[in-house]
């Protein structure tokens, strides 16, 4: 999935996970006044069956198994807040903003590869990638945050990162600081990683994408 989604620096990425620590905390006190700010309740997306995973996700599991691991002792849904909301919306925001967009053949002369925009340029899936891990550092159950391949606006394969929640599955994007229910988005959604394994299953899209090759 060659999507633009990697994050900035290394240096950058270490600002983003220190500024967690103080995030969480700032949220946390402000929790009771922004109770209002909680996202309307909806139904989430149903898995109907298997999916062949992406090529270029296998490729990174070898890398990377720890950010692929699934474990079942895992809450399968995050209890949403007002401060876990207020720390998603603002990862999601401070990761898209300091993240330079470029196509996976662009940066590595390659259709599609994934990784933690370690370098801090990246396209889709690394701007996804990299915001499970700081919101799993902060706390939030990995198994209830789930990589998705959509078909976007432009008929394009793409990745968000699905939170699967009390409160309806909710959609990580690059393409917009505004964290919005799966059915709101406008995509097709295609397929997701599993919650009880380390593989996928599909969300109902005809058409399955082999790479996500947009920023």
């Amino acid at each position: 999935m060659a999507a633009m989604c990697s994050a900035g620096i290394k240096a950058g990425i270490t600002g983003l996970a220190l500024g967690l620590t103080l995030l969480v905390g700032a949220t946390q006190a402000t929790a009771r006044e922004q109770s209002s700010a909680l996202p309307r309740a909806s139904a989430g997306a149903r898995p109907v069956g298997t999916a062949r995973p992406i090529l270029a996700w296998t490729e990174f599991c070898k890398s990377y198994a720890t950010e692929c691991a699934v474990d079942t002792n895992e809450p399968a849904r995050i209890t949403l807040t007002p401060a876990v909301w207020s720390l998603v919306t603002s990862v999601n925001r401070r990761v898209n903003d300091r993240i330079q967009a470029r196509t996976d053949q662009e940066h590595w002369g390659v259709p599609d590869r994934w990784d933690l925009a370690e370098d801090g340029v990246g396209d889709c899936e690394d701007y996804q990638l990299l915001k499970r891990r700081l919101l799993a550092e902060a706390g939030l159950p990995r198994r209830a945050m789930r990589m998705t391949v959509v078909i976007d606006e432009k008929g394009e394969g793409h990745a968000v990162l699905t939170l699967i929640t009390d409160r309806g599955d909710f959609a990580l994007d690059n393409k917009t600081s505004t964290v919005m229910a799966w059915h709101e988005t406008g995509y097709t959604y295609i397929k997701r990683e599993s919650q009880d394994a380390v593989a996928w299953v599909s969300l109902g899209g005809a058409t399955s994408p082999m790479v996500t090759a947009n920023r």
